[in-house]
C-alpha cells in the first residue's frame, strides 16, 4: 500500500460513500438505473445519520493528491440478542469498492483489516457480510465462513 492512506470517512464524505455503494452494486451486474436510484435515494438518509451517529464507520482509501480510490465501512444495527452474543447489535461489512486501476495492491485487505480491528476493539463478537464472488476469496482468507442464515424473495 506504499503512497495509500486510509482516513475515517467523515460526514461530509457521504457522495463518495454512495458512489461506492453504487459502484460495487454495479460491478455485480445489477444495470438498472432505476433501481440504483431508488437504492441511493433511500441509503443517503440512513448513512448520512450513520456518519454522524457513528453507526456507519466508513475508511477511505487516497491516493496521491488526496484522491479516493477506495472505501468501505460497517454499520452498526440494533438486532436481538443471540445466546453466543448478548449485544443487541450487529456489526455488517458495507460499500466495499476499488477503483479498477487501483486493485490488486491490498487495498481491500487493508481495509478490512482496519475494520475488523475497529470491531475488536469495540467489543463486537461478529462481524457479518454479503460476499460478492469476487470478493469471497479475501474474505475466506481473513476467517469469515458461511453461516446457516437463508433467504426467500417476497
Amino acid at each position: 500500500m506504499i503512497g495509500y492512506e486510509i482516513r475515517p470517512a467523515t460526514p461530509q464524505d457521504l457522495e463518495v460513500v454512495l458512489y461506492h455503494r453504487r459502484r460495487m452494486f454495479e460491478e455485480m451486474g445489477f444495470i438498472d438505473q432505476q433501481a440504483l436510484h431508488a437504492m441511493l435515494a433511500s441509503s443517503s438518509p440512513l448513512l448520512g445519520r450513520g456518519l454522524m451517529d457513528g453507526t456507519y464507520r466508513g475508511w477511505l482509501v487516497e491516493a496521491p493528491g488526496a484522491v479516493v480510490v477506495a472505501g468501505g465501512g460497517i454499520i452498526v444495527l440494533e438486532f436481538q440478542s443471540h445466546p453466543g452474543d448478548p449485544r443487541p447489535q450487529r456489526a455488517w461489512v458495507v460499500n466495499m469498492f476499488t477503483e479498477s486501476a487501483h486493485r490488486r495492491r491490498g487495498l481491500a485487505r487493508r481495509l478490512m483489516e482496519t475494520m475488523l480491528e475497529w470491531c475488536r476493539a469495540e467489543g463486537m463478537r461478529f462481524l457479518y457480510l454479503h460476499a460478492s464472488d469476487d470478493g469471497r476469496p479475501l474474505y475466506e482468507s481473513l476467517g469469515f465462513t458461511p453461516t446457516n442464515e437463508m433467504r426467500l424473495a417476497l
